[in-house]
């Protein structure tokens, strides 16, 4: 029975392989954050001088390779661009490393990376100071998450905590109102009048708000939708959360 000299190469998994970060403008927005580690810099021409259009690629190693190694190396679904950059894992923060926060967004147990990357990008685009995440039920940082947080990986803090609830209390006693969001509440949500600090708390799609986050928000409120359909996806859910949450911000 004969044997395969050359076997195929094992499938890369962004689940436990290294980081890579792809697409022109998550790539761009890591090379230009100092506080990323960044391994090598994997680009065909094009993407490269494309990349070089928004500034400077600095000591990264860089790689020339083909758009279909690329597919190869991410999988045929990942929107490239051309270009994949090798990276550590985006620094975490604490808590003190925030002074006065205005507004920040909590994520309770969201598992799922596209939605968790389309709220940071809509937390960028609200100005959040923070996006905190538990330690446990919440995923990796991958290509897919950084993809659809277009660049706002490298622009908004991430802080991971073991604790939300101790987490929450910490930001109560620094006087911020607590909104959770779900779908049972009694209040509807309604844009905001004032400019205190607020932190928005979204649970996970289906389960929601455990027990011990609900009771510590000040304020549990619902989306109203009068059409026939009754849910959003939680990223869309966050978008206009956090608008009603900042209609009352002094710019």
């Amino acid at each position: 029975m004969s044997r395969n000299k050359f076997p195929p190469k094992p499938k890369y998994d962004p689940d436990t392989g290294p980081v890579y970060l792809y697409g022109l403008h998550t790539v761009r927005a890591a090379l230009d954050n100092p506080l990323r580690i960044k391994k090598a810099l994997l680009a065909t021409p094009n993407g490269l001088n494309r990349l070089k259009e928004g500034g400077e690629i600095g000591k990264v190693k860089v790689t020339e390779t083909t758009p279909k190694e690329l597919d190869r190396l991410l999988g045929g679904e990942a929107v490239h661009q051309g270009v994949a950059l090798e990276v550590d894992p985006v620094s975490r923060f604490g808590l003190d490393d925030i002074a006065q926060p205005k507004l920040v967004v909590v994520l309770d147990q969201l598992t799922d990376p596209h939605n968790v990357g389309a709220i940071l990008r809509t937390a960028c685009a609200f100005g959040a100071d923070a996006v905190i995440t538990t330690a446990r039920h919440s995923p990796r940082e991958t290509g897919v998450m950084a993809k659809a947080a277009s660049g706002a990986l490298d622009l908004v803090p991430m802080i991971e905590v073991r604790n939300l609830g101790n987490a929450i209390e910490t930001l109560k006693a620094r006087g911020m109102t607590v909104l959770g969001f779900d779908s049972e509440a009694s209040e509807q949500l309604r844009p905001r009048t004032d400019d205190r600090p607020m932190v928005v708390v979204m649970g996970a799609e289906g389960k929601g708000l455990r027990q011990r986050t609900r009771e510590l928000c000040d304020e549990m409120v619902r989306l109203d939708m009068p059409g026939p359909i009754k849910s959003l996806n939680v990223s869309n859910a966050a978008a206009i959360a956090l608008f009603a949450a900042t209609a009352g911000r002094v710019s």
